[in-house]
């Protein structure tokens, strides 16, 4: 899926997005750089303003470690994470918001190995509790940690 905006393009491959930075007010508002590439899983939010008759709208994508710009559509002109899109333009965002969102929440609900994963964390810790390698506050420590309690 692609979607072509005011200041860049967009791709969706199902596991990832490609932000892309073609045209003129690219040039102008992001410089010279690459593509920039994010991982579906990564992806904690996604802010979406539509574009209406008088203002275009943008989409913004945030993720654990990046700093997305948060003052609006001023601020997203600059934000390496936000294309600006036109109200022609956003029908093509939107399809690929919603495809985003859904392969998140596909993502998220596949996750079975991760609670094994605790489980058996949490046993070998137990393990080590019986042993007396580490003390029962810290195995309550650390099950309460991953847990997230």
């Amino acid at each position: 899926m692609e979607a072509s905006g005011v200041n860049g393009q967009l791709e969706f491959t199902g596991t990832k997005i490609i932000i892309k930075r073609k045209g003129m007010l690219a040039k102008m508002t992001q410089g010279l750089k690459g593509d920039k590439e994010i991982l579906v899983k990564q992806i904690s939010s996604i802010q979406f303003k539509k574009a209406n008759s008088f203002t275009n709208g943008y989409i913004q994508f945030a993720f654990s470690g990046g700093k997305e710009n948060q003052g609006g559509l001023f601020d997203a002109t600059k934000d390496e994470n936000t294309i600006m899109f036109n109200k022609k333009q956003m029908k093509d965002f939107e399809k690929i918001k919603l495809a985003v969102e859904e392969k998140i929440i596909e993502s998220n609900q596949s996750t079975p190995s991760q609670v094994v994963d605790v489980a058996d964390q949490i046993k070998k810790l137990s393990e080590l509790r019986d042993n007396g390698i580490i003390t029962d506050d810290e195995f309550n420590a650390k099950k309460k940690q991953l847990l997230n309690i």
